[in-house]
């Protein structure tokens, strides 16, 4: 009786609903690509940094809804190109003007998130905006699905070759530029590999959120693990987690599925801040304690 309620319950949508189970290695995949990326967001205190590029996405998608509408090629190279256009641009402003990286992130996004929202408005109605904006992983179609997981295994196979030099500028970036250089240049790539996950989660999730699964699992693990391994490994598991259970609730409850996922996502964060062993209130406290004894 028991296994039979944890089959309906946890695993019986997925085996019944082909579009649960579409939505579920979507988000296995997202899982795979923004989290590794959120970590090193994360290390490089760079985390609102992934907010501002969300943001960036959304006047390119906004361009490519308007040329061609709800068409996925469309949006995501529209996307990605306004990504990229902003990067680089704040990178520009950054190094020839004496506004810091961060301010320069936050003017950009500011402006682009601006620029999208009218666009879209402007040429669509408000459930066009909305599907832009918060997305819906159970309307993952093929296509979807294949750009989600190519954006992934791309991540994957460029995080194995340039993992090393991402970790030191991360860690030591005055002795990587000393002993490799073009730090620049493994800095342009590795926010290359930001929008390009942004881009794939969008879809799924929309622009506002998709950054919630990137950052919300990397911040977690920082409460959990001290080496980057196993942060690497909590994060990743959180955001499977996060992603599976999200879309049991959303299926269960009848609620939204993006903002489901994240919001377990938050959770996980919240009870960390209690409990996690590297840094929770909680074991701090009792560490504290036992110190004045």
């Amino acid at each position: 009786m028991i296994w039979q309620t944890i089959y309906d319950f946890a695993f019986a949508p997925f085996i019944e609903f082909s579009f649960m189970r579409r939505a579920l290695v979507a988000c296995i995949a997202l899982a795979l690509g923004s989290a590794p990326i959120g970590l090193l967001l994360v290390m490089r205190r760079m985390s609102l940094m992934g907010d501002a590029m969300s943001h960036a996405v959304l006047p390119g998608a906004a361009i490519g809804f308007m040329l061609a509408g709800l068409s996925l090629p469309a949006m995501s190279l529209g996307g990605f190109v306004a990504g990229v256009l902003v990067a680089i641009l704040a990178g520009l402003a950054t190094r020839y003007t004496s506004v810091k990286e961060d301010a320069s992130f936050a003017a950009f996004y500011l402006l682009s998130l601006a620029a999208g929202v009218l666009l879209v408005s402007v040429s669509g109605s408000n459930v066009d905006l909305m599907h832009i904006l918060f997305g819906s992983v159970l309307a993952v179609d093929d296509m979807a699905l294949l750009l989600v997981a190519g954006v992934a295994s791309v991540t994957l196979t460029m995080l194995a070759i340039i993992w090393r030099p991402l970790l030191l500028e991360c860690l030591d970036p005055v002795f990587l530029s000393a002993v490799r250089g073009g730090g620049q240049w493994w800095h342009q790539l590795f926010l290359l590999l930001v929008v390009l996950n942004l881009v794939a989660g969008f879809q799924a999730l929309g622009t506002l959120m998709a950054v919630g699964l990137m950052m919300l699992p990397a911040i977690t693990a920082r409460l959990w693990a001290q080496s980057v391994g196993g942060m690497l490994l909590w994060s990743v598991s959180v955001a499977m987690l996060s992603g599976f259970g999200g879309l049991l609730l959303s299926y269960h409850v009848e609620l939204p599925s993006g903002p489901s996922i994240i919001l377990l996502a938050g959770l996980f964060y919240l009870v960390s801040l209690l409990f996690g062993s590297q840094g929770g209130a909680l074991p701090r406290y009792i560490r504290a304690r036992h110190f004045e004894e």
